[in-house]
């Protein structure tokens, strides 16, 4: 069964998932940011099979959130690379991998890698940021408000919202 296409709704939450496709991408986005571009070596660490693997690349080359970069002529042999898109959606991966940490989504009870700073070596977390001052801000204080693509729609619900006190 086909799942229902997201396209055409104004949500940007419903308009990332169409591009993203499936889960695989999400896995694949986090194999090529460790750094593993080679079709041989994302096929092993991911366990997808071969022709899902092509065609989960193709889709994220013709989203443009990779590149295929020749690294050999003779026999030609490319690589993936994250495109600025791709490195963007990379963030959405560490988020999930945060929840997953926290709520134990693999059941093995710790988690399997941690972000630190290469620095310090202290650990990282995602953050909402105020764009101006770079201040982290706690999510009590986070609210959404219409945006410039708004429509009626989104009016009538974050106003909803706003009457029913939340």
């Amino acid at each position: 069964m086909k799942p229902k296409s997201f396209a055409g709704m104004r949500c940007s939450i419903a308009g990332a998932l169409e591009q993203i496709g499936d889960r695989w991408t999400l896995l694949l986005i986090r194999d090529l940011s460790l750094g593993f571009g080679r079709y041989d070596d994302l096929r092993a660490n991911t366990g997808i099979p071969a022709a899902t693997l092509a065609a989960r690349l193709k889709h994220l080359v013709e989203h443009e959130f990779v590149e295929r970069v020749r690294y050999q002529v003779s026999p030609p042999r490319d690589e993936y690379r994250l495109t600025p898109k791709g490195l963007d959606l990379w963030k959405v991966g560490t988020a999930l991998r945060e929840w997953g940490d926290r709520w134990d989504a693999t059941g093995f009870g710790a988690p399997s890698i941690e972000m630190v700073d290469r620095e310090t070596g202290r650990p990282l977390t995602l953050a909402l940021v105020d764009a101006e001052t770079g201040i982290a801000i706690p999510h009590e204080r986070a609210q959404l408000r219409p945006g410039p693509g708004a429509d009626d729609d989104t009016f009538r619900l974050l106003n909803q919202r706003a009457g029913a006190g939340r």
